[in-house]
């Protein structure tokens, strides 16, 4: 597009999985929650790899090892060996690697994936501040991460050691609901020291160069349910993005996205991928997708027709991007896709 910004979904003729070679695919909130598959997630991803699309596993979560997730994976019947999964543990393993000398000590705060990680760059990981470790690693420990490992980033900073963080997100999809993830974690031991991280996991460039470089993708498409870090990881990249409604974003905030939160897809879940995309069109002063219209009258966002939900949010999506140009869409969002049901 011509413009700098987005301002609107795209269509295609053919299904994504025809269109691009590899999905770089986010796992909390796309393909499980909670440790169980994501409603149409195992068949959606058996018809794209067995159509000819590399499917790539790009999560933010660092608490378990490539390992673990590809046997989740498989598990779950989503065959998948530990080459298919890079994380953000491994993100912030390359990072730290190239600031600190073979062989440096590393206090860890997290799990086992951040520590294979760590160990594979030639880092040694340590308990302890007291272990004189020249840096600290932070990444998602899980929901029973003791409260005195905080504490010890905290001495570890105070006394010198450079921080690290796998990622920022601030929440987790679980099967219970959305909970704190290591984002959260991450502003406790930033309000106790003052300190600032160097972060490596999406959207930053750490982990897009992580990822590309396990990959070796030629048309990646990134798919997630996260603005913040998948859409707004696939902008910083440069490459299309995914959207998938299963997750952390609803329709409202996809509704209220600046530019580089807006993918340039959006679905229900993931057979999104084995379908081509409808086009949204200019119509009168406002857009049109399937059988809906969507514009906007005065200060609100108005959506007419029927037909398939998804598409009325994609023609509420062209009305408020285009609207809102380089910013965010101020118009109330939620009233206009009350009556869609998603």
């Amino acid at each position: 597009m011509s413009q700098q910004y987005r301002s609107r979904p795209l269509g295609s003729d053919v299904a994504l999985s025809e269109a691009y070679d590899t999905a770089l695919l986010d796992l909390d909130g796309v393909v499980y929650a909670g440790g169980h598959a994501i409603v149409h997630a195992v068949e959606s991803l058996g018809t794209a790899r067995e159509g000819g699309m590399h499917l790539a596993y790009v999560t933010n979560n660092a608490l378990r090892t490539p390992d673990a997730v590809a046997e989740h994976l498989t598990e779950l019947g989503v065959p998948a060996d530990a080459t298919d999964v890079i994380t953000s543990a491994q993100a912030v393993a390359r990072l730290m690697a190239d600031q600190l000398p073979s062989g440096a000590r590393v206090l860890v705060v997290g799990g086992e994936g951040l520590r294979v990680a760590l160990r594979e760059r030639g880092l040694v990981p340590v308990e302890s501040a007291d272990d004189d470790p020249v840096a600290v690693a932070q990444g998602f420990g899980g929901p029973d991460l003791p409260w005195g490992r905080f504490a010890e980033a905290a001495y570890a900073i105070s006394r010198g050691a450079v921080w690290f963080a796998s990622n920022t997100d601030l929440t987790i999809p679980g099967a219970r609901g959305i909970a704190p993830g290591n984002g959260a974690a991450v502003e406790v031991v930033r309000i106790a020291t003052g300190a600032e991280p160097q972060v490596a996991g999406k959207p930053l460039p750490p982990m897009h160069r992580e990822t590309v470089l396990r990959t070796g993708a030629k048309r990646p498409l990134v798919v997630g349910d996260r603005l913040d870090t998948d859409i707004e990881g696939a902008f910083n990249g440069g490459v299309d993005s995914l959207l998938v409604l299963t997750g952390v974003t609803d329709a409202a905030q996809l509704i209220a996205a600046e530019p580089r939160y807006r993918p340039t897809y959006v679905d229900r879940d993931l057979r999104g991928l084995l379908t081509g995309q409808p086009e949204v069109a200019e119509e009168g002063d406002g857009f049109r997708c399937g059988g809906w219209t969507a514009g906007v009258r005065g200060d609100a966002l108005v959506l007419d027709g029927e037909g398939d939900a998804i598409d009325g949010l994609r023609a509420l999506c062209a009305a408020a991007w285009t609207h809102a140009g380089e910013g965010a869409c101020g118009l109330d969002a939620r009233k206009a896709v009350a009556g869609l049901g998603l």
